[in-house]
């Protein structure tokens, strides 16, 4: 897997989630992640777990992750819009978008989801850069941390029928849309290229939702695990490994999230650099110097974050950022980086596996289709 579990001398310096009580009591794999103990997997096992939740339905803790709200102004509107190359602006009430967090110089700082709410916006940020997050928010607008709250996610195809029976009016609820539930939110989004849902509610409820949930025959506990092999299947990438602060939108191939105004106004940072180079995707000159690609192999070697990349010719091109046996299509895929020239679908390159060079071959992503629904 491309989960890497972080060197830390011990479990009992880190942070724990509302659920870690009930990790224990699912004999769950604990490991450091992200500052917290969080579970790797379950009795089952990872390749089990992956499966169980493309079939039927999977239980998620994801409550490390941030959660910032920010009030409703035009002042945060614009703001915001300066910092996230989204189209905040024409966000209705209950509607989200996936967004870039920019710096000044262009770099990818985090990707989130951000929500419209009549009184003010919600932002989902990564785990390891929350607290970075918060920080730089603050320097440009008012916005609040929220510490109280937890947050998971069910993911699958019987995740929409097991919701209904806790929220009915969830039922019809399309992908990328949000509804606020008492002292929480319910949103119809995820990590796992499944139909699905996010839920955040106050720490001291989100345990007994989470036990609601598991009750039901479909449902079953998804640690990290397959989490990192469903997203990478789903072509989604892992802020860390697959984005950093030395990558831009249209080296990540993330231009999507950047809306048709925003292409046409700017008024972001780096917006000059970004626009140019999107204009240019096929100038060598003026386009991104490297592209965020899929790779696939028909052989048995997995590619691995960190592995190099080589051409036909024997130049070095780019670099694996994650890497795993598809449980679902079972055979290897990767992500990572090439230069541009060579970014084209099916072209043919090599990685280099423990020493040895091994053919893939440049695929479009995502390797396993969305079954999002969109109402």
């Amino acid at each position: 897997m491309t989960f890497v579990a972080e060197e830390l001398p011990s479990l009992s310096s880190l942070q724990q989630t509302p659920l870690v009580d009930l990790h224990h009591q699912l004999s769950a794999k604990m490991v450091p992640f992200s500052g917290y103990e969080m579970p790797l997997h379950y009795p089952i096992g990872i390749i089990a777990e992956h499966h169980h939740t493309r079939n039927h339905a999977g239980l998620f803790d994801m409550s490390h992750m941030g959660v910032i709200s920010v009030p409703y102004s035009k002042d945060a509107v614009e703001v915001l819009e300066q910092l996230i190359p989204s189209e905040i602006k024409e966000l209705s009430v209950g509607q989200m978008r996936y967004g870039l967090l920019l710096s000044e110089e262009g770099g990818i700082l985090d990707d989130l989801m951000i929500t419209r709410f009549p009184e003010y916006f919600l932002l989902v940020v990564n785990a390891g850069r929350k607290e970075a997050d918060y920080r730089y928010f603050s320097r440009f607008l008012s916005c609040t941390l929220l510490s109280d709250v937890g947050l998971i996610t069910l993911q699958g195809p019987k995740a929409r029928s097991v919701m209904a029976k806790v929220f009915p009016e969830v039922k019809e609820l399309p992908f990328m849309s949000s509804l606020s539930k008492g002292k929480g939110w319910i949103s119809c989004c995820g990590y796992t290229g499944e139909d699905g849902f996010e839920i955040i509610l106050p720490k001291d409820e989100i345990l007994e939702l989470a036990e609601t949930l598991l009750s039901y025959e479909e449902v079953k506990p998804i640690g990290l695990g397959a989490r990192d092999s469903l997203r990478l299947e789903a072509g989604l990438c892992l802020y860390g490994h697959d984005l950093n602060n030395a990558i831009n939108p249209v080296e990540a191939a993330l231009t999507w999230s950047i809306g048709v105004r925003r292409r046409r106004e700017g008024k972001f940072l780096d917006s000059d650099v970004i626009l140019d180079e999107l204009a240019n995707l096929k100038q060598k000159d003026r386009g991104p110097k490297k592209r965020r690609v899929g790779l696939t192999t028909s052989g048995k070697m997995i590619a691995r974050e960190g592995d190099q990349i080589y051409s036909k010719e024997d130049m070095k091109i780019g670099e694996v950022t994650s890497g795993v046996l598809s449980p679902t299509l079972e055979y290897p895929i990767a992500m990572g980086y090439v230069k541009s020239d060579y970014s084209s679908y099916s072209t043919e390159v090599f990685v280099e596996i423990r020493g040895q060079r091994y053919p893939f071959v440049i695929t479009a992503m995502p390797f396993v289709a969305h079954k999002y629904y969109r109402g």
